[in-house]
């Protein structure tokens, strides 16, 4: 209902063989090409802001170009850097077009390292400059780096320092520029070290370049830099010399998978993704370790190593609940199973009334867990009526056997999506008015005043659409009540490790806390924890997150209670509520991903406590006491 953006999606390709194997093969040379193309239009959920992707050829002779780069911003980026690279090969004849020593000989991208990066902006920078794969040069092929990440940084200040005390001079302040030059340098000490080592072996000209890109370790690159990043990634890098890696962060937060065989190693953020490109089964993709590396050598050689110790397994749950793709196995699994945890509270919010309350959900991504809902559903409506059959078989006569039988888990297809609206969504006067038109309803599928509404979402974080939207829009079909159900417990913290929440105010669980705390003269709670804030901050401290004391006084209900009152419109004539799921209900639906900290503000990293304190002051000082 409510667009998170999140950054972002990767995708990696290395081909194991020469081109001319492909091309007999498979009918084309651009197979890696084709398969990084596949993979990042089955990860377009992830990031629609840009796109970019790089290539490196391995076999160039000197004078030549043998590492490429193309982004492209807005939606259709995509579409747009694919094309660009085929322009290059528009001009050429039939024969050179499908002669792939010509190809591997003349033609840029025509290589056997891929990297593509899909973007979401966190950071409120925008512009090419900003469009993942970054890309550093340098004379020496193993020196040239390219970039790119689904990551965002909680300590990029710190790192900023610590690099420019080593001498350097980013050119913009920017976390993955710093963190190019971060690993560039580092890059290029190694090379140093390895061309001093091989001078002194008595190797001279392009036989220390041989020796140099045959020895290089990326894994004591990483290992010097990956330690000092805070928050949640997978970094991913390749080498104008030809090597190629991904980094996890320690606690798992942002996911990674990949696929090798005789042929290719793929890399990409969402297991269905290399799935369906690659016609694999699940089993046979792994997932990338926390804190582990995949490399892929020069010589083509894979292997995976520990960069960082594991830590404690903060997986995003939101990954879960609404990022990735639902056609994992396991996901699909558990976004039925969170709608199905809900119905027990849904059945409290409808008075256990079946016959009169119709089942819905918000297009499009909470249809998974209303599937779990209607299951769930449908197991409690079967128990009851066994009860009703068991403790009653003398006295049932013919015709209330066959209403028990008959009844039904009510279910519409009540809201509908009117997605091209949302292009013509103007700012000013007209944009609530306009807002409220993105959703459109069914008439005619509920009976008017009679009829509990019950609708479900994965999440609801401003409250804005609702406000603007679904409940006027719901109310038009005179429901007795409408409950609305959100799979996800209620977001009452900022994210800093790569979805775009990272003010206080934005969150209508916290605007309904704090006017929980006026109604009942405990403002007194806000200042004592602004104070606790600043006091840490001032000690350079990040061990409490003191934001957590807003909520304290109050129960999950009492804030959802006050978010109806907030977010219902003027001249709603149903009643109104709202059920959230419970941490529980979601750790026993996602176990694997037990990262919460915008529900529960047990924050994985110091970064984390440290920015939601600073968020909690800048609310405080521009907002509140403003």
């Amino acid at each position: 209902m409510e667009v998170l953006k999140h950054e972002c999606g990767v995708a990696m390709v290395r081909l194991l063989k020469p081109l001319e194997y492909y091309h007999e093969k498979y009918g084309t040379w651009m197979y890696g090409l084709n398969k990084l193309y596949l993979m990042m239009e089955k990860q377009h959920n992830r990031g629609q802001e840009g796109a970019g992707l790089a290539c490196v050829k391995l076999e160039a002779e000197a004078g030549e170009e043998y590492m490429f780069r193309e982004r492209a911003l807005g939606t259709g980026a995509i579409t747009e850097i694919f094309s660009a690279v085929h322009t290059h090969y528009r001009d050429l004849s039939p024969d050179e077009l499908n002669d792939p020593f010509y190809a591997k000989a003349n033609l840029p991208f025509a290589g056997e390292l891929y990297m593509g990066h899909l973007r979401y902006s966190t950071t409120g920078k925008s512009g090419i400059s900003y469009v993942h794969p970054f890309l550093r040069r340098n004379n020496w092929r193993a020196r040239n780096l390219a970039l790119c990440g689904n990551f965002n940084l909680t300590n990029v200040e710190e790192i900023f320092k610590q690099i420019t005390a080593d001498g350097q001079h980013p050119r913009k302040y920017a976390d993955t520029y710093i963190m190019l030059e971060q690993v560039g340098h580092r890059l290029d000490r190694v090379v140093e070290h390895l061309f001093e080592q091989c001078e002194a072996e008595g190797l001279r000209g392009m036989d220390i370049t041989q020796a140099i890109e045959e020895r290089i370790d990326l894994g004591d690159v990483l290992k010097r830099c990956v330690p000092t990043w805070d928050g949640g990634f997978v970094i991913c890098g390749i080498t104008g010399s030809g090597e190629m890696f991904s980094v996890r962060d320690p606690w798992g937060i942002r996911p990674a998978f990949y696929y090798q065989d005789e042929e290719i190693v793929v890399l990409a953020s969402e297991r269905p993704v290399i799935q369906t490109v690659m016609n694999v089964h699940a089993e046979d993709i792994h997932e990338l370790g926390h804190g582990e590396a995949l490399f892929v050598s020069k010589a083509g050689q894979v292997r995976t190593e520990q960069i960082v110790p594991e830590k404690e397994n903060k997986a995003c749950s939101f990954e879960r609940i609404y990022f990735s793709r639902g056609s994992d196995v396991d996901i699909y699994r558990e976004r039925k199973k969170l709608g199905e945890t809900l119905v027990p509270a849904v059945l409290r919010a409808v008075g256990n009334d079946l016959n009169h309350t119709v089942f819905s959900f918000i297009p499009n991504t909470a249809e998974v867990a209303y599937y779990g809902m209607q299951e769930g559903l449908n197991e409690y409506l079967n128990r009851l009526k066994k009860e009703w059959i068991a403790d009653r078989s003398h006295l049932l006569e013919e015709f209330e056997l066959e209403k028990i039988l008959s009844m039904r888990v009510r279910t519409e297809k009540v809201a509908i999506k009117d997605i091209k609206l949302r292009t013509f969504i103007a700012e000013g006067n007209s944009r609530n008015d306009l807002a409220a038109h993105v959703y459109d309803v069914t008439y005619g599928s509920i009976v008017p005043f009679e009829d509990n509404l019950v609708v479900i979402d994965d999440s609801i974080v401003r409250g804005t659409t609702l406000k603007q939207s679904i409940i006027g829009i719901l109310d038009r079909l005179h429901p007795k009540k409408i409950v609305i159900v959100s799979s996800s417990p209620q977001v009452r913290y900022p994210d800093y490790y790569g979805i775009d929440m990272s003010h206080m105010d934005e969150f209508i669980a916290f605007r309904a806390a704090v006017a929980l705390l006026k109604d009942r003269g405990l403002e007194g709670i806000l200042m004592s924890a602004y104070q606790k804030a600043k006091k840490q901050e001032a000690e350079q401290k990040a061990d409490v997150n003191y934001v957590k004391e807003v909520y304290a006084p109050f129960t999950d209900k009492e804030i959802s209670d006050k978010m109806v009152t907030l977010l219902t419109p003027v001249g709603t004539n149903a009643k109104v509520e709202i059920v959230y799921q419970t941490l529980e209900g979601l750790h026993a639906s996602c176990p694997n991903h037990p990262g919460d900290w915008y529900f529960s503000g047990d924050y994985p990293t110091p970064g984390g406590i440290r920015m939601v304190n600073r968020a909690f002051i800048d609310y405080m000082e521009h907002v509140y006491l403003h």
